[in-house]
């Protein structure tokens, strides 16, 4: 057992952020106690823990729980800080895709995924969704790679058909099951409690409808998380109309195709207009706000505020490389900027507070990628999912006054 005593802060639902003074035993991988610091006696002889066991904080650290980032291009890392000059779809196709391609060779992915986990994990981010592409081996090896280096981790291999380059897409439908469905057996036999396949239908553009609803078919099959692009930019939305003009909005599509469930993951949703966030409500589908992309390819300004107001799942995704930068912790800066871009133009009430950029980071993300239930904050029976902060660690870019309290 080891307990920690000091500083935590964490998420309760209720109250976006909570500070307490308290006491924290887990023994293996499990909270057993969370209790006022005031208590650490009663809990020694409660629970017999000897004195080596307890793990005092300074006053300038707290435990937090771990980030969650519930999208991130996992493949698109050597693109991050470049190429930032061109709306979403143009930046696919002059950008993005030839560096995906790229994954063919399987030394690229031996090289990149190694440094992308470790980048992640150095940034506190302990839980991430992850996009690979549509190579079935590079994809294998991004989660043996987060398994090794004990990441809790959603991988999805990339399915996509058309309207991609002849030399960046899957062979046929058939091909695209065959190989996503081994990918989840493959990862399913590395017998990490961390790793998880996710179903990854790139978005509707990417994918005919033949193709989306088999993919909903083999997630609801194999119980998998779904993870795809939703009502990112204006120019997107129109295209989807244009190749589905049957059905009356992107997000009716994504739902009549089996994608749209309480295990999905829809980046962006910047331009969803009054019925389609009904329906995401109803379906418990959750929403992964890209603040820092959304700037970068001049998507738009998504209105979290809205999103919570009709009770949607919302976390934070850092979407590298359209997001320069793998820090959760710059996503919620940035989400706090652009609600503040959002309450300019409407009123105040649409502005987010820093206490709820705090829980989209931590308990929001867990619910968005369907693991609150494990991880998220600190309550009895969850996992201790965590990391020290340290605001006076050698280096730290934080400079602390002495009327500054936690």
């Amino acid at each position: 057992m080891k307990v920690f005593v000091g500083t935590l802060v964490h998420s309760t639902g209720e109250i976006f952020m909570q500070v307490r003074q308290a006491a924290l035993g887990v023994q293996g991988e499990k909270i057993i106690f969370v209790e006022d610091a005031a208590k650490l006696n009663e809990l020694k002889e409660k629970h017999n823990f000897p004195v080596s066991s307890i793990v005092n904080l300074t006053s300038s650290q707290f435990l937090m729980p771990g980030l969650v980032d519930s999208h991130v291009h996992a493949s698109q890392f050597p693109n991050i800080g470049l190429h930032m000059d061109l709306p979403l779809l143009e930046w696919l196709e002059k950008y993005t895709f030839p560096t995906e391609r790229s994954f063919s060779d399987l030394k690229v992915a031996q090289e990149v995924y190694p440094r992308v986990v470790d980048r992640m994990l150095r940034n506190g981010t302990t839980t991430a969704s992850y996009f690979a592409t549509v190579h079935l081996a590079a994809t294998k090896v991004l989660a043996a790679t987060a398994a090794a280096k004990g990441q809790r981790a959603l991988v999805g291999k990339v399915n996509m058909l058309m309207n991609c380059p002849e030399n960046y897409r899957e062979e046929s439908v058939e091909e695209s099951l065959r190989e996503t469905e081994e990918f989840i057996s493959y990862t399913k036999s590395l017998k990490s409690p961390l790793v998880q396949p996710i179903v990854t239908p790139r978005f509707a553009i990417t994918c005919p409808e033949n193709q989306m609803r088999a993919l909903g078919d083999l997630a609801s099959k194999h119980k998998c998380r779904i993870q795809s692009h939703l009502c990112e930019s204006k120019a997107e939305i129109e295209m989807v109309k244009k190749l589905f003009p049957e059905f009356p909005s992107y997000t009716h599509l994504y739902h009549a195709m089996g994608l749209l469930t309480d295990k999905a993951i829809m980046a962006h949703c910047v331009w969803l207009d009054d019925e389609e966030l009904q329906l995401l409500a109803e379906k418990r589908a959750g929403v992964s706000h890209c603040p820092n992309s959304n700037l970068n390819i001049l998507s738009g300004h998504c209105n979290v505020k809205r999103l919570l107001q009709h009770d949607v799942k919302v976390g934070l995704g850092t979407d590298c490389s359209a997001g320069y930068s793998p820090s959760v912790l710059d996503a919620m800066r940035r989400a706090l900027h652009v609600s503040c871009s959002v309450g300019m133009e409407h009123t105040k009430d649409h502005v987010l507070t820093p206490a709820e950029a705090f829980h989209l980071a931590t308990l929001g993300g867990a619910q968005v990628v369907s693991m609150d239930d494990c991880i998220g904050n600190f309550v009895v029976g969850k996992e201790f999912d965590a990391i020290l902060v340290d605001v006076e660690a050698p280096d730290s870019p934080l400079d602390i006054y002495e009327q500054a309290s936690i």
